[in-house]
């Protein structure tokens, strides 16, 4: 991990976003066009000012983290009157594309460009130290430069609150959590959610498996077969597109009269995959980070240098709204009394 420059907290952000629906990649490329000003437009005019955003190799529709950042982008198209086109997203399939797509919105202009993903650390600290001038922010990464804001999430807090929910909940005393690529944001999952499963009972077994891709369901789905056949009922998944492969399990085994859950991740998935095999999501707001900080670049407060951390004192992190259709009133209150007591510091939840 790269040194970080600085830490901000931003307990100001609290953002009630209505989630856009997810589009296919665009047919228009961005078109070289000068973006124009950063600040709010007079006369309550659109702005001209023009985000861009490359995807990690999930892509857009990942029902994850990279569908949460398009939607936030969606939503703030729509806030800010900004012409449709003023918004777009470049879909990287593989690692050899994150420099190109970043590039192709700087060299065009563009006035902020998002990376996002991990992943993506490297490439987005080449291309900022590449183009000075340029304007540029990342999800889940810490690139130290002066022309970049990053935002990390406290993804170990809210992975606890699940872990706490699937100890409670666990009728086989086994549960099992499945990684993507194995790097310290998908062990801040993994970690969190063993310490919230020991904290409620030490005698639950945790299975842990990293598949080491974020877009290949076939083997989210192969895992989770193994787990559930090893006696685990419930699964957490921290994996992307991966994870989509754990849900189809899930609902083949639920079919046949199997007593199994999926915890979801990043975004609400039970809107996705139904609550049926839902038990509930770790949600990671990166739809309000994105959303946030694009409109601090609007309103001329874009903060390059700056790393943010999000966890559930600020709201970053938590459990789904959706929650209480399959957990039991109790386990949410023992849930809350924990959040509590992260918050107060009263318990530090292991990241590494």
């Amino acid at each position: 991990m790269k040194k970080v420059l600085s830490v901000l907290s931003v307990a100001t952000l609290s953002l009630s976003l209505v989630l856009a629906g997810c589009g296919s990649k665009p047919e228009a490329q961005p078109q070289g066009q000068a973006g124009g000003s950063t600040g709010g437009a007079a006369g309550g005019a659109a702005p001209t000012v023009k985000i861009g955003m490359v995807t990690d190799v999930g892509g857009v529709n990942d029902n994850s983290f990279n569908q949460s950042a398009w939607e936030g982008l969606q939503k703030l198209q729509t806030e800010m009157n900004l012409p449709k086109d003023n918004v777009n997203y470049l879909q990287s399939t593989s690692d050899a594309e994150y420099v190109p797509n970043l590039t192709q919105f700087v060299k065009d202009k563009w006035d902020l460009t998002w990376g996002i993903g991990f992943l993506m650390g490297d490439h987005l600290k080449k291309v900022a130290d590449e183009n000075k001038d340029a304007k540029l922010a990342i999800i889940d990464a810490e690139v130290d430069a002066p022309n970049v804001e990053s935002v990390l999430f406290k993804e170990h807090e809210g992975s606890f609150l699940a872990g706490v929910v699937a100890a409670k909940m666990s009728k086989t005393k086994k549960v099992g959590f499945v990684g993507g690529v194995e790097i310290p944001v998908i062990k801040r999952f993994e970690l969190g959610f063993e310490a919230g499963v020991k904290a409620v009972d030490p005698s639950v077994q945790v299975l842990k498996v990293y598949t080491g891709a974020f877009d290949k369901p076939d083997l989210g789905k192969s895992t989770a077969s193994q787990m559930y056949g090893q006696g685990a009922d419930i699964i957490f998944h921290a994996s992307g597109g991966t994870g989509d492969g754990v849900f189809n399990e899930a609902k083949d085994r639920k079919a046949k009269g199997e007593n199994v859950w999926v915890i979801g991740v990043d975004k609400d998935q039970s809107l996705t995959f139904g609550d049926d095999i839902t038990l509930t999501s770790m949600v990671k707001r990166v739809d309000q980070a994105v959303f946030k900080v694009s409109k601090d670049l609007i309103d001329g407060k874009f903060e390059g240098g700056k790393i943010v951390w999000l966890g559930l004192a600020e709201d970053g992190v938590g459990l789904a709204d959706t929650s209480k259709k399959n957990v039991p009133e109790d386990v949410l209150k023992l849930v809350d009394d924990y959040k509590q007591k992260i918050v107060k510091g009263e318990i530090t939840v292991p990241e590494k």
